[in-house]
C-alpha cells in the first residue's frame, strides 16, 4: 500500500510544473476524435462553482477576537490598564476596527514593559500580522484558502471559493477548462476556451452560452475566427464605450458588474430614451462603505465622494449585427442545446462531489478539475463507445 503521503509529495514535487488539466482533458478528446464519438463544431460554454474547503470569517470578527486576546494577556500581567486602553470601537466599520488595533498595537509598542512579555507579544504579533493581512487583501474576510474569493450565484446569494470555466461539444465531452478564484467573471474566459478547444482537436464554429458571453469583445474575436456566439445580447453587456475594460467584470448570475476588489454592484440604473439619436447608458452604483477601506481604492475611488458608480453605453454595431442573429432559426436550434452543460455541471457536482474544493488553494482545485473532468469524459466515451 502507497502511503498517503508520498503520493502528496509526489504530487507536489513531480506535478508542480505540469499543465494536468490540460493534459488530461487533451488525451480524452484525442480518445473521443479518434473513435469519432465527436462529430459537432459546436462548442457549449459555462461556468460552475465550487466551495472552498475553508469557511470565510469576517474581518471585522477576526480583528477583534485577536484584540480581545491581546487585551486579556495584558488584564494577566497588569490589572490596572483597564482603564489605559484605547476606546474599542463599538460599530462595524472595519476601517475604524483597524484604526483601533493600531493605535492598541502602538499604545504596546511604546510599553516595552509589557510588549516583551512573552504571552502579550505573542498576541501583539499575531494582531499586527492580522491587520497587514487584512489591509492588502481584497475582500473583508479571513480565510485559510488564501486563493479563494467571494463569487455571486445571483444578486443575494454570495458564495466563497472558486469556479470552473467548462467548454463542451454537443456530444458532451468537455474539451476546456480554467479555473479561477470565485470572483471572476465568465465572458472574459472565452477566448481561452475556444483556444483550449481547438488546440485539443476541435474545429469550432460555434460557440453557445448564455448572456455572460456575448460581451463586445468576444463578439469581435468570434467574428475575426468566423465563429458564430449563440448567446442571447443582454444590455448590460452591450459594453459600447466602457472605461476601464479589463477591470470590471459583468456578473449575468446577479445580473450586475463586479468592481477589481470583488465587490457587486447594489444598484442600477438607466438614463436616456430609446430611438434618439444619443445612446442609453445604464450606470451601476457600489457600496461606498466598502470603497472607503478597500485597499484598491487608488484611482478608482475618490475621498469623500458620496457614491461610486460604474456607466456602459449600450447598443453598437457589432451588437446590432448580433440582436439581428438571435432571430435566425440556427441561432434558436442551437440555443436548445444549452440545457446539456447544466447537466454536466450537476453531474460534475452530484456523482464527483465537485460542489466543494478538498483542499487549499487554486494549484489544488486544478488538479481536483484534472481528475473530475478526466473521470466524466471517460464514462461518456465509454457509454458513447
Amino acid at each position: 500500500m502507497i502511503a498517503p503521503s508520498t503520493l502528496t509529495k509526489f504530487r507536489r514535487q513531480h506535478l508542480k510544473d505540469t499543465n494536468l488539466l490540460d493534459m488530461l482533458i487533451n488525451r480524452t478528446v484525442s480518445i473521443a476524435v479518434e473513435q469519432g464519438i465527436i462529430k459537432s463544431r459546436s462548442i457549449i460554454v459555462d461556468a460552475t462553482y465550487s466551495l472552498s474547503k475553508s469557511n470565510p470569517i469576517l474581518a471585522i470578527d477576526v480583528l477583534r477576537e485577536r484584540s480581545k486576546q491581546l487585551r486579556k494577556s495584558v488584564y494577566a500581567y497588569q490589572e490596572d490598564w483597564t482603564c489605559k486602553m484605547p476606546v474599542k470601537n463599538q460599530g462595524n466599520d472595519l476601517e475604524k476596527e483597524l484604526a483601533y488595533c493600531k493605535e492598541l498595537g502602538t499604545l504596546l509598542d511604546g510599553t516595552p514593559t509589557l510588549s516583551e512579555v512573552p504571552a502579550i507579544k505573542e498576541k501583539l504579533n499575531l494582531l499586527k500580522e492580522s491587520v497587514d493581512d487584512i489591509e492588502h487583501a481584497a475582500q473583508d474576510v479571513v480565510s485559510k484558502d488564501k486563493d479563494a474569493k467571494i463569487g455571486h450565484k445571483s444578486q443575494d446569494s454570495p458564495f466563497f471559493g472558486y469556479k470552473t470555466h467548462l467548454a463542451m461539444t454537443e456530444e458532451r465531452i468537455i474539451t476546456g477548462a480554467v479555473v479561477t478564484s470565485g470572483e471572476k467573471g465568465d465572458g472574459p474566459i472565452l477566448p481561452e476556451l475556444i483556444t483550449q478547444s481547438e488546440q485539443h482537436g476541435i474545429d469550432v464554429d460555434t460557440v453557445i452560452g448564455d448572456a455572460a458571453y456575448s460581451g463586445k469583445k468576444n463578439l469581435e474575436l468570434a467574428k475575426e475566427k468566423d465563429i458564430k456566439i449563440v448567446a442571447r445580447l443582454n444590455p448590460a453587456i452591450s459594453q459600447g464605450f466602457r472605461k476601464k475594460e479589463d477591470e470590471f467584470d459583468y456578473n449575468k448570475d446577479a445580473d450586475m458588474f463586479v468592481c477589481p476588489a470583488g465587490h457587486l454592484a447594489i444598484r442600477k440604473a438607466k438614463q436616456g430614451k430609446k430611438n434618439v439619436a444619443k445612446n442609453q447608458v445604464i450606470t451601476y452604483y457600489f457600496d461606498v462603505e466598502k470603497c472607503k477601506s478597500c485597499p484598491l481604492k487608488e484611482g478608482c475611488y475618490k475621498e469623500g465622494a458620496k457614491t461610486k458608480s460604474y456607466s456602459i453605453t449600450l447598443k453598437s454595431d457589432i451588437h446590432k449585427e448580433q440582436m439581428e442573429f438571435e432571430t435566425s432559426d440556427r441561432f434558436k436550434e442551437k440555443y436548445k442545446q444549452r440545457y446539456k452543460i447544466e447537466a454536466k455541471n450537476g453531474e460534475l457536482k452530484n456523482a464527483h462531489g465537485y460542489g466543494r474544493a478538498i483542499s487549499y488553494g487554486i494549484e489544488n482545485m486544478q488538479m481536483q478539475s484534472a481528475l473530475t473532468i478526466f473521470t466524466v469524459n471517460l464514462k461518456r466515451i465509454l457509454k458513447l463507445s
